[in-house]
């Protein structure tokens, strides 16, 4: 089932994990190990998240590296399905 709008990881760290815990990015990039620029672009919305940084932030904030990847692909694909028109696609049909 997809979701409607779903957040960018990015945003979700930030609700979640900075904003309540009232823990600074720079904080966070260093747990990282990671430069507080690159951070900063994530949380921003402006980077996804690759597999190297599921495995930081697995380790770092928790949940499975999956679950960090999946986020960033329902993003991706709710992003894709809001400008790519398919009304020229065709269906190959195989008999």
């Amino acid at each position: 089932m997809s979701m409607h709008n779903p957040p960018h990881p990015g945003e979700f760290i930030r609700e979640v994990y900075l904003e309540p815990l009232n823990v600074s990015f720079r904080l966070v990039a260093e747990k990282l190990k990671v430069s507080p620029s690159t951070f900063h672009r994530l949380i921003k919305g402006q980077s996804n998240i690759s597999s190297e940084m599921a495995l930081r932030l697995s380790k770092t904030l928790g949940r499975t590296p999956e679950s960090w990847l999946a986020m960033q692909d329902n993003y991706n694909l709710w992003q894709a399905k809001q400008r790519v028109n398919l009304d020229e696609v065709e269906k190959l049909i195989i008999a």
